[in-house]
């Protein structure tokens, strides 16, 4: 979806793929088929943006066969899709049945990590559609933040340059510009945006930059308009955004809020949790350690790493922080510019909802990711943002 911005620019909004489990070449083009266009004829519209996830095996396959790269557009175009944004943060197997530290791997003092997102990146150039020149990629926040040493930090920084180095190659090969963004997530070695202002000004490239994480942003209890504030004033552009909401608990010493948490306490993804004192942010590293004795203090609200559907937010006594999201959008692209020209929506969570939330079948998982997108838009146009044909 593409929306003119009142400066006259194109602002995109897509929804990540990485909801749908897929780990080559044909499970993305059955994405397509099954998923992506549903949605789109859901929405009433003739094109829709997806921020494409390609696991390694499907990145490998398409940037090793041009006519594999060649098809993928044209199934693209076919559909009414079109793509502007790739999720590289997880590497493979986002659709296993345990996920948790595994998505962190390989990290960023690993070759592997460069070379995938080199790849992705010359996918990219060969998706973008004819009338676009800029491409997005959000990856992962350097590594987990346990065993990160300096070596392994000087090594990461070195990547970065190196892959900023091949991005400047690549415009100059191609005429399309694919920038990078870190995308800071609670417990990894940049947690916050302000974490990320030391690594990314030491690599000092404006293709390599953040992705603002709405879902995380708030799970750390980051205020967006400071965050902001910090990134602009060390000069750290905001590449894209990432619409997702996190899980809120007002009143965690309550029983029944208690009970009503660790329903959303599930196997399958990590669900960092955090609650802010005066003495700073606690947090554990998933959902079902904060409720277990007093790992976590409960004076205050918890907030969780679980993307909730951003047009329903869980019962009473939960809630969202979709209203963190709203003021993070409001700066990004309600001001006299956008910052940032790349939105996706990213609940990729659908399955692991408690049973009751969960969809049952494609149809209803369709109408959810509409319902998102809707809401998106809606909250686009209140800024003065027009949508696009």
């Amino acid at each position: 979806m593409r929306f003119r911005h009142p400066d006259g620019s194109t602002v995109h909004l897509a929804y990540c793929t990485n909801v749908h489990p897929a780990e080559t070449l044909d499970g993305v083009l059955a994405q397509l088929r099954d998923h992506c266009e549903p949605v789109r004829r859901r929405l009433g519209r003739d094109r829709l943006g997806i921020g494409l996830w390609l696991a390694k095996d499907a990145a490998r396959a398409l940037v090793t066969d041009p006519a594999a790269l060649r098809d993928l557009r044209c199934e693209l175009e076919r559909r009414g899709l079109e793509v502007v944004t790739l999720n590289g943060f997880p590497y493979e197997g986002f659709g296993s049945d345990e996920v948790k530290y595994r998505v962190y791997k390989p990290d960023w003092a690993d070759p592997e990590r460069l070379e995938h997102t080199a790849a992705l990146a010359r996918v990219l150039a060969g998706l973008l559609p004819d009338d676009v020149t800029e491409g997005s990629i959000s990856t992962l926040p350097l590594a987990w933040r346990t065993a990160y040493d300096d070596g392994r930090a000087e090594t990461a920084r070195t990547a970065l340059r190196t892959l900023a180095e091949r991005l400047d190659a690549l415009e100059d090969l191609t005429g399309r510009s694919v920038r990078v963004a870190l995308e800071p997530e609670p417990g990894c070695v940049v947690e916050t945006t302000r974490d990320a202002i030391a690594p990314l000004t030491a690599v000092g490239h404006d293709r390599i930059g953040i992705c603002v994480d709405t879902c995380h942003l708030a799970t750390s209890f980051e205020d967006p308009d400071t965050a902001l504030d910090d990134l602009a004033q060390a000069g750290v552009p905001v590449i894209k955004s990432q619409l997702s909401a996190a899980l809120h608990a007002e009143q965690p010493h309550r029983p029944e809020v208690r009970e009503a948490l660790a329903a959303f306490a599930e196997p399958r993804f990590l669900h960092q949790t955090r609650t802010a004192t005066a003495a700073g942010l606690h947090g554990t590293d998933d959902l079902d350690e904060a409720l277990t004795g007093d790992a976590l203090p409960d004076t205050g609200p918890w907030r969780s790493h679980f993307h909730v559907p951003l047009h329903a937010a869980p019962a009473a006594p939960l809630t969202s922080t979709l209203p963190v999201l709203t003021s993070v959008l409001t700066r990004l692209v309600g001001g006299p510019h956008p910052l940032t020209r790349h939105l996706e929506v990213e609940t990729y969570t659908w399955q692991a909802l408690p049973p009751e939330l969960r969809p049952r079948g494609r149809a209803q998982l369709a109408d959810g990711i509409a319902a998102e997108l809707t809401l998106a838009r809606d909250l686009l146009t209140d800024l003065g943002l027009k949508e696009l044909p």
